[in-house]
C-alpha cells in the first residue's frame, strides 16, 4: 500500500492537522474509513497499550495473523487488514494530541468542528469515491454521535464501536453521581501523546518520526496548550450547556449506522450504543452486542468480518444481503460461552418483563410482594444489602434493560445508591465476567443520587427510567422519597438451579479487596469496576453522605426489581 505520512488538513482558523493516509497501490478512487482522535497516530497499540496488546494476542491469535501488525494502533483498523479489500484509512491526530498542534479540549464543539471539516477534506481528495465512514472504537465511537448530529455531506456511514453518546449520563456522572476515570484517562491516556512532548515522547516503529510533535516544550507551556479536563467535568455536577454541546442530537443523525455494544461495558460504553440504536433518526440502523474485553472484537475475524459487510454495503455498494440483516443481532451470554442469535426489534418485543419484589425480612428476592411495612437501613458509604432469590427452577435468559423501584431516607440532606444485579451458583459462589476491562464485571450495574430523583416524564420507560439532572432535590432527613434507578443493558442465560440478586450498596461494587490484575494504562487495580469508580471526596462529601441509609419497602413502599426475561431461548 501506499503510506502518506502527516498529511496537512487545514482547519478553517488556520490551524493545521496532521493525519497519515493508507490507500491502495492501484489508482482510482476508493471508500474512506476514517477516524479522528487522540491517542497519537503514531504511537503503535503495542508501544502504548502492552499488556492489552499481549492478552489479545494471545487470546485471539486471529487479531495478529495476516498482518505484519506494524500499523497497528489503539482502537482503530488495521489497514493491512482494510486497504487490499480496497479502502483508504486515515487516522487524523486530533486537535493538541500526537502530531497535531492546538489546545487539547475533549468533545468540545471545536472537536466536533474539527472531525467534520476533516471528513469533508477526505470526501474530495483525488483517491475518494465521496464516501467517507467513520470507524473505531471508544473515543473513536463517541465522537461519530457527535459530528453524525452534525450531517457532514460526505459522511456515507458509520460503525460505532463500543462508543457512548451522552456525555453526562453515559460518561462523566452515572445517575449523577461524578465517576473519576476521565480525570485519570486524561492524565494516562492523553498527557502522554499531548503535541509538544517532542523529544522527550516516543519514536514510532513505523516511520521514526517524533509520535508528539517536533518541537519540545515544557511543561508549563503543555499545561497552557489543554483543559483541565477532570476539574472542568467536576464543576458542571449537572447536565447543563457544558454536557449538551457534547452529547449526540438523536433527531440530526440520519446517517447508516452500526452501533455495537458490549455487554461488560458497564460504567462507559454499553448504554450509548443501546440508546443511539433506539432514538437516532436514520432510517437505516443496526444493533449488535457481544462480550469479551472492550478491544478485542474490533480486531477478531468475527469483528472485522461484521464491519466489513456493513461498509462493503454502504461505501461500495454491494448487494451482499446486509440490507435484509435483522436490525438486532446478539451475541447472548450464557456462563461459559455466547450465542449468536438476531431480534427484530429492541428491546426484544417478546420479553416478558417481570418484578422481583424485596423482601427486607429475609433479605430476600421473591415473586410476591411483603404484605406489611419494614425497613432495612446500612451505612451510607457502605457495603449495603443483598437481596437473593431462591434458586431458579428452569434456564432463564434475562436480556435488556434493567430498572428499580426503591423508597429510601437518610439521616442526610443526599444519598449515593450503587445498585448491582448478581448471579451465584447453587452454592452460593459469585458468577462473573471478563468485562470490557475488568475480568471480575458483575452482570450489571446503576447508579443513582438520591437528590436528583427527578424524571424526564417524556423519555422515562418503565424499564428505563431517564433522569432530568436538572436541579437538586435535597432529602429531608427520616423521610422516605420513591427512586426509580436504571441498571444498564445485560444479557445473562441463567442455568436452573442458580441464584439471582440485587445488591442496594452504599458504594462502587467490589468483587475483591485484592486482585493484583492491573493494565498499563489505567492508574487503579482492577477490583471488579475496572477504572469507572466514584470516590472523589470532592464530589462525596461526608456531610451529605456518610450518614445511613434506609430502604422501606410494604405495601405503601413498593420496592421490586423489574426483570427482561426472555420467554423463549432459541
Amino acid at each position: 500500500m501506499i503510506i502518506d505520512w502527516d498529511v496537512a488538513i487545514a482547519m478553517e482558523d488556520g490551524l493545521v492537522l496532521r493525519a497519515d493516509v493508507f490507500r491502495p497501490q492501484a489508482p482510482g478512487r476508493y471508500p474512506v474509513l476514517l477516524s479522528y482522535g487522540p491517542y497519537a497516530k503514531g504511537l503503535a497499540f503495542q508501544d502504548g497499550y502492552p499488556s492489552a496488546w499481549q492478552k489479545m494476542i494471545s487470546a485471539h491469535p486471529d487479531v495478529a495473523h495476516g498482518s505484519s501488525n506494524l500499523f497497528q494502533n489503539w482502537e482503530v483498523v488495521d489497514p493491512e487488514k482494510w486497504v487490499p479489500d480496497g479502502y483508504v484509512c486515515v487516522r487524523v491526530d486530533s486537535r493538541g494530541c500526537g502530531r497535531s498542534p492546538g489546545y487539547v479540549d475533549h468533545f468540545s464543539p471545536r472537536e466536533t468542528e474539527d472531525f467534520y471539516q476533516c471528513i469533508e477534506w477526505a470526501g474530495v481528495q483525488s483517491w475518494s469515491n465521496g464516501k467517507v465512514g467513520l470507524s473505531g472504537v471508544s473515543y473513536f465511537g463517541i465522537n461519530q454521535w457527535q459530528v453524525a448530529s452534525k450531517n457532514p455531506p460526505h459522511l456515507a456511514a458509520m460503525c460505532i464501536w463500543e462508543g457512548s453518546a451522552d456525555w453526562y449520563r453515559d460518561m462523566t456522572h452515572h445517575g449523577g453521581i461524578l465517576s473519576t476515570f476521565w480525570a485519570n484517562w486524561y492524565d494516562m491516556q492523553v498527557k502522554t501523546v499531548q503535541y509538544g512532548l517532542g523529544e522527550r515522547g516516543p519514536r514510532s516503529r513505523a516511520n521514526g518520526l517524533l509520535v508528539c510533535g517536533d518541537v519540545t516544550l515544557s511543561d508549563a507551556e503543555l499545561a497552557k496548550n489543554r483543559c483541565d479536563f477532570g476539574d472542568a467535568i467536576l464543576a458542571h455536577r449537572l447536565d447543563d450547556e457544558y454536557h449538551r454541546v457534547r452529547s449526540a442530537v438523536w433527531e440530526n443523525i440520519k446517517v447508516p449506522f452500526l452501533s455495537a455494544a458490549n455487554w461488560g461495558g458497564q460504567g462507559l460504553h454499553p448504554r450509548g450504543n443501546f440508546e443511539g440504536f433506539m432514538r437516532a433518526a436514520s432510517g437505516q440502523k443496526w444493533l449488535e452486542a457481544h462480550g469479551l474485553e472492550h478491544w478485542t472484537h474490533f480486531y477478531t475475524d468475527y469483528g472485522v468480518a461484521l464491519q466489513k459487510r456493513f461498509f462493503n454495503h454502504f461505501l461500495k455498494g454491494e448487494q451482499n444481503g446486509w440490507d435484509r440483516e435483522p436490525p438486532v443481532q446478539l451475541q447472548v451470554r450464557h456462563i461459559d460461552h455466547f450465542a449468536a442469535r438476531t431480534e427484530s426489534a429492541w428491546p426484544i418485543p417478546r420479553t416478558r418483563w417481570t418484578r422481583l419484589h424485596l423482601d427486607p425480612l429475609q433479605q430476600a428476592l421473591a415473586s410476591a410482594a411483603v404484605a406489611g411495612e419494614a425497613t432495612v437501613s446500612f451505612a451510607a458509604q457502605g457495603e449495603g444489602l443483598t437481596f437473593i432469590s431462591e434458586p431458579l427452577t428452569v434456564q432463564t435468559e434475562i436480556t435488556g434493560p434493567l430498572a428499580a423501584k426503591l423508597w429510601v431516607s437518610s439521616t442526610t440532606a443526599d444519598a449515593d445508591l450503587f445498585l448491582v444485579f448478581r448471579v451465584f451458583t447453587a452454592d452460593l459462589r459469585e458468577v462473573t465476567f471478563a468485562g470490557a476491562i475488568d475480568p471480575h464485571t458483575p452482570v450489571a450495574q446503576g447508579w443513582l443520587r438520591a437528590s436528583q430523583r427527578k424524571l424526564d416524564a417524556a423519555l422515562s420507560e418503565p424499564y428505563r427510567p431517564y433522569h432530568a439532572h436538572d436541579e437538586i432535590q435535597p432529602l429531608i432527613p427520616g423521610q422516605a422519597v420513591e427512586l426509580d434507578v436504571e441498571l444498564w443493558p445485560t444479557s445473562i442465560v441463567v442455568p436452573a438451579g442458580y441464584r439471582i440478586a440485587l445488591s442496594v450498596r452504599g458504594k462502587d461494587y467490589l468483587y475483591a479487596e485484592s486482585t493484583g490484575l492491573k493494565l498499563s494504562n489505567f492508574k487503579n487495580e482492577l477490583r471488579g469496576c475496572g477504572p469507572f469508580l466514584h470516590d472523589d471526596p470532592r464530589d462525596r462529601p461526608a456531610s451529605l453522605f456518610d450518614g445511613t441509609t434506609t430502604v422501606h419497602i410494604g405495601p405503601a413502599h413498593a420496592a421490586y426489581l423489574l426483570l427482561p426475561i426472555i420467554e423463549e431461548t432459541r
